[in-house]
């Protein structure tokens, strides 16, 4: 606009000039006739005595020739005065000439200001509206990619679409795949010159333009199939001459910068057809139920005749509307050549048949998970990128693994939940190496509850937690046949009980994990500490608060299904935590990563202690409570899990390969009647369809010698106020009770010297041989020694014998075939008394820790989960 005014006013200042030189030239032509004239006159004087030649100022020469000049100039001619004329003298003498008027003085000159100025302003404001519209126009390749805010797409791990929400496009075709028909219905109905335009259409705008104005109302549009995908993608609906303007100009560049096919297609796969169909393979399913490539002419006709006005010419909304708009376009496909006229009749005739579907992928096949994804996207890409849409989320899951298991939860509240009394169930797969969740279920039915148990349900796991008590052991280099006592326990007003209030007298920690033993669990807490045990569940995975308590070695915590899944994974990893996660990809509609999952794995536990572990776990499934979990042919470990009143209702187990939890209760937290044995013959049943195209893998063997190489995780054994331990008989009878307080404990394992220890039980009774295995009731006896027992398909090999240890306690014997037998240590000290041993030995080679004041104890938990494990 600047530049424009600056143009105006040297217009102005030319003209300006012009016009004075002009009256510059007349007055020189002036002066010269002037002096002509002065020259005759003297000439005619010199004959006559009257004028004499020594005339003064102001004499008739000077008058004569003042008075032409100022005539000449009244006038605006160029005629020279006659000699015969009259001077025309002022009285005093000839006047100076006048200077001309400037121009700011002149009317003629401000009228034409103002209507250059007027034009010439509205004339620039166009122009500089142009140039900005042509420095602004958005890239073309944008519309190749593009998708509708609020959009966003799902798909699984094998690039399958699991779901679609808001106003995206369901199903997209390329142009070739189009039927011919279609392609042409559309060009007869809403641009019959697409192949021979650049954009726009300027004669069928004048033509729109002239029948509109005719009829009083907009009858016809002008608007080309490449000004409508601009709209699409770039400009939305807006009524204005800017909108118009710039639509026309983005049209050229698209038709410069892109194909006609590649407009066609677009087009054809954007544009909304009414009842949230996006693009005509959409809208093929929508209105008819089959696949664009199946569609009838009629259908085509009438799929193309709803583009003007989607809720208007719907079938589904106005089925007469609809039909008389199909038979319009019927007439001009016929009119331009495109079917015959028999093919135009036939078509006419036709009844308007439709079959409504729902959108394809509207609604998610695995809820569940979907809503989990969405949950997730809030902590990964910001709010504005959610709100312009168009997001792809690339996942983890595999939807075979899925349907597997979906089809094995809803077999199995159908056939245990009634009996066993409980309501709902929840399952997790994760690959271990990668952290990627396979498979997640999170409940009954989501369309009676959206609550996802997998991810959100916080429950107690039971004896499941067990495994990162005995782990923090193992890393402390503790044996696993380093032994405890089962007995009645007493430790600062906390009394664990056995399920069945068994007890079966010392045990090695390897048997008390196999069988689910209470007491000795809590007991090898005690030894290894709470904030090892907590530090190393978490470092596992474990994410939900761990409170330093007692009741935390028997599953008093709450955690959710996935976390605790992801924590067994880590033992299946070599003791490496990849973190779960379910999704890997996030980009946007113009294919940029917003968010790509980066490993940040970890190693919680050394290795050595990891496969020891999974030693240990294989032991549950081929010797104890998690028989039911075997697998023919493949090596399984896991563990099972009750919480108090049987509420929870637990398997977590893992192949190399695959990491794997169920879970069964109630909502409301209500008892149920059912065994955590039903959660393993569940996981054997998912399990048993999701390895069978899976090969073969066997664990890591443990270290040769049983015990870790390197102690990992340091001991901080608490230092109760009051402990206690009572053996009891076969027969439930007490046999001897040991008392210690102010932190100094005789039983449960004691770190103290033997020396001391043996000192201590000169008066205790004659010891018993106690059974290998306490017994439940019977009629879980089946559950907890399964007859059913599967053995790897390659054993793992028998420790060779370790060198003499200190403190290596003597082994315990082998509990079966697969359970390499320990060497015998001859410098395990024992008891030499015939008293029965209370004490444990400490971890064999970890020196006995340096006297230290009592510490305080923690305040005695609530009862906790008192796990059945059966």
């Amino acid at each position: 606009m600047t530049s424009f005014l600056t143009k105006l006013q040297l217009f102005v200042r030319d003209i300006g000039s012009e016009e004075q030189g002009r009256r510059q030239v007349r007055s020189r032509s002036s002066r010269r006739l002037n002096r002509a004239a002065r020259g005759t006159h003297a000439a005619m004087d010199s004959n006559s005595p009257v004028i004499s030649s020594s005339a003064a100022p102001g004499s008739t020469v000077s008058g004569q020739a003042q008075g032409a000049d100022e005539a000449q100039s009244q006038e605006g001619g160029d005629r020279p005065l006659s000699p015969h004329e009259p001077p025309n003298e002022p009285p005093n003498g000839p006047r100076p000439p006048r200077a001309p008027r400037p121009l700011y003085r002149r009317w003629a000159a401000w009228v034409l200001m103002v209507l250059v100025s007027g034009g010439g302003g509205a004339a620039a404001a166009t122009f500089h509206t142009i140039d900005e519209l042509q420095l602004d126009l958005p890239d073309a390749e944008d519309a190749l990619v593009y998708e509708r805010d609020g959009t966003l797409t799902i798909r699984a791990g094998d690039g399958s679409i699991l779901q679609q929400l808001g106003p995206a496009t369901r199903d997209e075709e390329a142009l070739d795949d189009l039927p011919e028909d279609l392609i042409n219905a559309f060009i007869a109905s809403e641009d019959r010159k697409f192949y021979e335009h650049n954009g726009v259409d300027y004669r069928a705008i004048a033509r729109a333009a002239y029948a509109n104005f005719t009829a009083g109302e907009v009858v016809e549009g002008a608007s080309t199939i490449t000004q409508q995908l601009t709209r699409i993608v770039y400009l939305g609906s807006e009524q204005s001459i800017s909108r118009k303007v710039r639509e026309a100009f983005i049209a050229h560049r698209l038709e410069a910068a892109l194909t006609k096919e590649q407009i066609l297609e677009r087009y054809l796969n954007l544009v909304y057809l009414g009842s949230g169909a996006y693009g005509v393979a959409d809208a093929a399913w929508i209105y008819f139920g089959k696949p664009v490539e199946d569609l009838t002419l009629p259908e085509i006709a009438t799929i193309a005749g709803i583009a003007p006005a989607p809720s208007s010419y719907s079938p589904l909304v106005d089925p007469e509307l609809a039909k008389q708009r199909r038979n319009v376009v019927l007439q001009r496909m016929g009119a331009n050549g495109f079917i015959t006229l028999d093919q135009q009749n036939t078509a006419i005739a036709s009844p308007l048949e439709v079959m409504p579907n729902e959108p394809r992928n509207l609604y998610s096949r695995y809820p569940f998970f979907t809503i989990y994804i969405q949950q997730e996207l809030p902590q990964l890409v910001s709010q504005d990128a959610l709100e312009e849409g168009g997001l792809t989320i690339e996942t983890t899951l595999n939807p075979a693994l899925q349907d597997t298991a979906q089809e094995t939860m809803d077999e199995a509240l159908e056939n245990y939940g009634s009996s066993q009394r409980f309501s709902e169930g929840a399952m997790v797969s994760i690959d271990p190496r990668t952290g990627e969740v396979l498979a997640l279920v999170g409940g009954s039915e989501f369309n009676e509850s959206q609550f996802n148990r997998a991810v959100q349900a916080m429950r107690q796991p039971g004896s499941t937690f067990k495994t990162f008590v005995y782990a923090a052991a193992i890393g402390a280099r503790f044996s696993p046949y380093k032994s405890y006592v089962d007995g009645k326990l007493f430790v600062d007003g906390y009394e664990p009980e056995n399920y069945g209030k068994r007890y079966s007298g010392e045990r090695s920690m390897r048997e008390a994990l196999i069988s689910s033993i209470n007491t000795i669990a809590v007991q090898v807490l005690i030894d290894v500490g709470f904030d090892p045990v907590i530090e190393l569940a978490q470092k596992m995975g474990i994410q939900s608060e761990l409170r330093p308590e007692y009741s935390m070695a028997l599953g008093s915590i709450e955690v959710t299904p996935l976390e605790l899944t992801s924590a067994y994974g880590t033992l299946a990893n070599d003791g490496v935590h990849v973190p779960a996660h379910a999704i890997t990809r996030i980009t946007n509609r113009r294919g940029e990563v917003l968010y790509e999952f980066e490993d940040t794995s970890n190693p919680a536990l050394d290795p050595e202690a990891a496969r020891l572990m999974t030693w240990m776990l294989r032991g549950v499934v081929n010797e104890g409570t998690g028989g039911n979990a075997a697998l023919r042919g493949r090596p399984v470990a896991g563990k099972t899990g009750t919480s108090e009143e049987l509420r929870d209702l637990w398997f977590v187990g893992y192949i190399p390969q695959m990491a794997t939890g169920v879970w069964f209760g109630n909502d409301d937290n209500r008892p149920t009647r059912g065994a955590s044995s039903t959660a393993a013959r569940v996981w054997r049943n998912f399990m048993e369809k999701a390895t069978e195209d899976m090969p073969v893998e066997n664990f890591e063997a443990p270290p040769q010698r049983l015990i870790v190489t390197e102690q990992t995780i340091e001991p901080q054994q608490v230092r109760p106020g009051r402990l206690r331990v009572t053996r009891v008989s076969p027969d439930g009878r007490e046999e001897r009770r040991t008392t210690s307080s102010g932190g100094d404990r005789e039983s449960g394992g004691s770190s103290r010297p033997a020396a001391a220890r043996s000192t201590r039980r000169q008066d205790a009774a004659p010891a018993e041989q106690e059974p290998a295995q306490a017994s439940p009731r019977a009629s879980d006896e089946q559950e907890r020694r399964p007859t059913r027992t599967y053995e790897s398909a390659a054993p793992e090999p028998s420790p060779e014998a370790a060198p003499p240890s200190e403190s290596a306690p003597a082994p315990a014997p082998a509990l079966s075939p697969i359970v390499p037998a320990p060497v015998a240590d001859p410098a395990a000290e024992r008891p030499s008394s015939t008293a029965p041993t209370f004490s444990i030995p400490a971890p064999a080679p970890a020196p006995p820790p340096p006297p230290a004041p009592p510490a305080a104890a923690p305040a005695p938990a609530p009862p906790p989960a008192s796990d059945g494990d059966v």
